[in-house]
């Protein structure tokens, strides 16, 4: 094998990585092989208020899944930052060639900060080789440096994790594959650490999903997809929750506050008292909590007549947030209530009604996660479905319209020229999808009541 000085260079960073710090890991011989450094934690929030984010990966990103989660979070449970979105995934790329295009795709959006989500392809879909961790290095170290030339923030995110299938190719086994992807994880911390810029971890919270997920729903439920590699809802929900933790979101969206004694109700920021009768407090709120019950569709495994969730299904958001903190860490819209006389109280949200031992209001009971469907859930709908027709056109616009055919063997001269031709049009496009969004987007006011039971 070639012995360059790059090479041998790698391969010290290879044994100073793995004599780093490792993840916690499960003690079954599942994890035994698997090396994962200890992942950095978020220094801080950031997005800044105005920030136009760049959503950048492979197929898996051009699925618009966890880039609609991303985009719908940040409309509705944080408009304080008034962040806007685009998606830019392209199916069968790599990292290698996210930088050829990223000129005449991403930059000339001018974003202000941007995700990358590569490794899926760069693995090459065969066991670790050195050169395999050479090529994504040094490719995902030039899409950095070309971010940061231009001012742009970046958040270095790793890939997902592979399931159970039978197409990889000979010698090829799912565990290998896993240990390939975990290894370009590593170097991804690695890289972000030079380079000083951010770090989302897919792959450690997928793969101890999928291994829960197996031994609690059977190894039918495929986190990673019916192709081994294309997540359904549930794990574009944990790359989501990755995604918007490492960009330092901390999830404080409401935190009520209810004295039984004085009848005083007390709203955070985001939110107004509008009026109290009796027992019933009117609010009107301008952040969402993140509604998994609402979009989606049949997507999101909704059947009315049953009136429930189907949480072992891989396709179901509620479902992927049964293996991350998602609500207890980004969808805390609390509820506490103090001076209690009653050993159980009803509360009444909108339509929907739970019960509550006062223990457990004393110390605060989250409704976006208690309650399935709450009186933000239409509303939500309609900022997710025009959040999806957004997405959808951005990937046509790129691809169909800027690229007749997806065709990327054109020329990038040409492909500059048709782009610079085709521009004015499309973000007229583009931007009457944004207001469509924006409009979607309103206020909510309803009531919670609190009685004894």
């Amino acid at each position: 094998m070639l012995r360059n000085p790059l090479f041998l260079l790698l391969g010290v960073l290879a044994i100073n990585l793995y004599a780093a710090v490792e993840e916690p890991k499960p003690s079954d011989p599942f994890f035994e092989k698997l090396h994962p450094l200890q992942a950095p934690a978020p220094a801080g929030l950031l997005l800044k208020k105005g920030d136009r984010l760049a959503i950048c990966g492979d197929s898996i990103t051009e699925q618009r899944m966890y880039s609609r989660i991303m985009e719908d979070y940040l409309t509705v449970c944080a408009p304080q930052l008034h962040v806007s979105v685009r998606q830019f995934g392209w199916g069968g790329e790599r990292a290698d060639g996210f930088i050829k295009r990223m000129t005449n795709d991403v930059l000339r959006f001018q974003p202000t900060i941007a995700t990358t989500c590569y490794g899926m392809n760069d693995h090459e879909y065969r066991p670790y080789v050195d050169s395999i961790g050479e090529t994504f290095r040094k490719s995902s170290q030039a899409v950095v440096e070309a971010f940061k030339a231009h001012g742009i923030r970046v958040v270095q995110g790793s890939s997902g994790c592979v399931g159970n299938r039978n197409w990889w190719q000979p010698g090829a086994t799912t565990e290998l594959l896993n240990q390939n992807l975990c290894n370009l994880r590593n170097l991804g911390i690695q890289l972000a650490a030079d380079e000083n810029v951010g770090f989302a971890d897919v792959f450690w919270p997928m793969i101890n999903a999928s291994f829960t997920a197996t031994h609690k729903y059977g190894p039918n439920y495929n986190l990673s997809g019916g192709d081994g590699v294309h997540p359904g809802w549930a794990g574009h929900t944990i790359m989501a929750y990755a995604f918007l933790k490492a960009l330092g979101l901390e999830g404080d969206i409401a935190d009520f506050k209810l004295d039984l004694a004085t009848g005083k109700f007390t709203v955070s920021a985001g939110h107004k008292l509008i009026s109290v009768k009796g027992h019933a407090y009117e609010i009107r709120s301008e952040r969402f909590p993140f509604c998994a019950d609402a979009p989606f569709g049949l997507a999101a495994n909704w059947y009315p007549t049953a009136g429930f969730y189907n949480i072992t299904n891989n396709d179901n958001l509620r479902s992927g947030m049964g293996f991350v903190p998602f609500n207890q860490e980004l969808n805390r819209f609390l509820l506490t209530v103090n001076n209690t006389t009653a050993a159980k109280y009803r509360v009444v949200w909108g339509d929907q009604s739970r019960e509550f031992t006062a223990e457990q209001l004393n110390q605060g009971v989250n409704l976006a996660e208690e309650f399935t469907l709450n009186p933000f859930s239409a509303q939500f709908a309609q900022v997710d479905a025009a959040v999806s027709a957004k997405q959808e056109f951005e990937t046509r616009q790129i691809k169909a319209i800027f690229r007749p055919g997806g065709n990327l063997s054109t020329p990038m001269d040409q492909v500059a020229a048709l782009t610079d031709k085709m521009l004015a049009e499309t973000e007229r496009q583009h931007t009457a999808l944004e207001g469509y969004v924006r409009a979607a987007y309103a206020p909510v006011t309803y009531t919670i009541k609190v009685t004894a039971e």
